[in-house]
This record gives structure tokens, sequence and C-alpha cells, in this order.
């Protein structure tokens, strides 16, 4: 006999499901593939070798969405009729609860696979943290973040790669990037922007006393070659130097670092984390490129919400998170307000709660 809870569970499923649906019109999108389809079968259609990988991974989504809603709507009914079995058969009834757990995360997935349709959420993302004021118990909250993230990566199946590490003083970081490689990197990570802050007991202090630090969080996409951004090699005042940290005695003997500064805009980016001067080089010039088509993004936005007499953006200078160790322990989005007390978890990586819940909070407000 199946549950009362159980049935509820399975109708909240359905309505949220309903509700994607709602917003993701799947006879329009079928008719938008058929046409896809279409123009992909001309014989001129490779031609223009941009446009048609631009079709052609917008058709793949399409299809992957239209699969995976044939697939829940198939889980659906064979609930329905595990239900009625289950009635009859008793041990019918574990079965229908591990398909309940099965479809409620697979919609989950789904809801989500429909928000990550930004221009740039299907790709790789740089993320960089710097400590805010406060010295060594500030860098030493920066490391903290540095390895949350890391692990966050790790356990979600990202690639992941220290592009540049500055070590502190004393302890933790000063600064440093890592590149975050696999499909939606940029668009899981890109609501982590802002200020992070920590309340603890510092361990640095002799007397114990609870300290508040803040470090700030920059997400920004990898961006492909055929973007249109120019960069005037006369506009740039690149310096090396010996690289810090890990990395071996050939690193630390030669100038293999790279600190590129583009004048006109203040831009900074270092890179260290290959042997080869070159190759930093490049991938230095590959962040300052992503960091100005960023800064060409900001603009028109600010432009955009100057019309509308809104700000909707946040702000880099906004405190996002709170990390709180003592006098009790919780983390809180003060955007979404989804909080944890476990605390240990979330600075092992366990932050798809957050992720998540941004994901679908700045989804329905873009809607309204």
């Amino acid at each position: 006999m199946i549950t009362y809870e159980t049935k509820q569970k399975i109708e909240e499923i359905k309505k949220k499901y309903e509700d994607i649906l709602r917003v993701f019109h799947p006879e329009e999108k079928a008719v938008e593939l058929k046409k896809l389809e279409e123009k992909m079968g001309e014989s001129d259609f490779w031609n223009d070798q941009k446009k048609a990988q631009e079709i052609s991974k917008k058709a793949q989504r399409i299809r992957k969405i239209i699969e995976d809603m044939k697939e829940i709507e198939a889980q659906l009914e064979d609930i329905e009729v595990g239900i009625e079995l289950a009635d009859e058969d008793q041990s019918m009834e574990q079965t229908v609860l591990e398909l309940v757990s099965e479809i409620d995360e697979k919609v989950r997935k789904f809801e989500l696979e429909l928000i990550l349709n930004g221009k740039f959420d299907s790709s790789n993302a740089y993320l960089t943290i710097h400590p805010g004021a406060g010295g060594t118990e500030s860098q030493d909250w920066a490391s903290m973040l540095l390895r949350m993230y890391t692990r966050w990566a790790e356990r979600n199946g990202f690639g992941v790669e220290l592009v540049d590490y500055q070590p502190g003083d004393e302890a933790g970081i000063k600064s440093a990037t890592l590149f975050v490689k696999g499909e939606y990197a940029y668009g899981y990570l890109k609501y982590e922007r802002g200020v992070h802050r920590l309340v603890r007991i510092s361990p640095f202090d002799a007397n114990k006393r609870r300290h508040t630090s803040f470090a700030s969080v920059n997400v920004i996409p990898e961006i492909e070659e055929d973007i249109d951004i120019e960069i005037n090699p006369e506009d740039l005042r690149i310096d090396t130097y010996r690289a810090s940290g890990a990395g071996g005695q050939y690193v630390n003997k030669t100038e293999s670092a790279i600190r590129i500064t583009h004048i006109p805009t203040g831009i900074v980016v270092t890179c260290q984390s290959e042997r080869s001067q070159l190759q930093n080089k490049e991938t230095a010039l590959k962040v300052l490129k992503a960091r100005l088509y960023q800064l060409e993004i900001e603009k028109r936005q600010k432009q955009l919400q100057e019309i509308q007499g809104e700000l909707k953006e946040i702000s880099w200078g906004n405190q996002i998170r709170s990390y709180v160790f003592q006098p009790y322990t919780m983390v809180k989005d003060h955007r979404t307000n989804v909080e944890t007390g476990n605390i240990e978890a979330v600075m092992d990586g366990d932050i798809d709660m957050f992720i998540e819940a941004e994901l679908t909070h700045f989804a329905k407000r873009n809607t309204e």
C-alpha cells in the first residue's frame, strides 16, 4: 500500500514538471528542431563553419531536452502502474519508492538543464579569488574558498587546473585563479561571483577573539578565439618574474611566470602554471580576453539598468553568502535564504544546494 506521503510527493513532482513545461513549450521546440534539422540537411550547410556549429549545437541541445522529457514521462507512467500494482502486491511498494526518488532527481536536473541556456553557460570557467582587507586572516579565508571550489569541481566531474597562485605572506593566498573545465562549468558557477564573508575565532589571534573576514570571487567564461575582442599589443605591459609556490626547481629558478597589464583598463592578469614562458603568456592573454569581454558586457548591462531605473545585477562589493564557524555553525546565502548548519560539508565542496537555488532564483527573476 502506497502511503499518503508518497502520493503527495508524486503529485509535487508532477506539478513541478508541468510548471517546467509551461515555460519550455515543448511543441514549439519540436517545430524549431525540425527547422534546424532541415537547415543541417542543406548542401551548403557547412560553407559557413561557425554558423553551422552554432546550429548543430542548438539542435543537439533541443534534441537532448526532448529525449529527457520522453524519459521523464515514461517514468511517470511507470509510477502510476506501480501504484495500481502495489494495492495488490506489497513488494511493489519499494519499487515505487525507488522510482519516485529517481524521477525526483531527474526532474531537478531537467529544470537546471533548461535554465542553463545563456550564451556562455556551456563554457569552461575561470574562477578568481582575492582576499579582502585583514591581512593573514582574510588570506587564509581566501585559501579555504580555493579548496572549497576545487573540491566542488572534483566532486562534480569537472577538470580543474590552478592557473595562477600567489601565496600569502604568512598563510593563505593573495590571489588564485582556477580553470574549471567541463560542460556548463560557467553556467553553474556564474552566480558565485561576489563577496563571501567568514565569521570565526581566528587561529592567528593569540587572544582567541572572533574575527570577520571577506574574500571576493569572480567568475568569467572561457572566450573562444572567434569572439571579436581586439587587443592592441601597444596597450599591453608584459612583465616576467619567477614563479612562486610548488613547481620544482626549474620553475622557481627561471622567470617563466607572466604578468600582463592592459593599460587602457588597468586590468592585470597573471599566469605561472606552465614551465614555458610562452605557454604562460598564451594563457594570460586568454584570461585577459575574457576579462575584457566581461567588461564590455557589464557596460551594456549598466546602460540597460540605467534605462530601467533598477539595479538588478549583483555588484562586486555585495556580500552574497556568510559562513559562520562560531558561536554556532551556519552557511547562509543572502539572496536565496538557503542555509545549512553542516559547514564542514560545505567547506569540503558540497555547495550544490546553493548553486541550484541561485540558478532557479535568478531564472525566475529574469522572467518576471
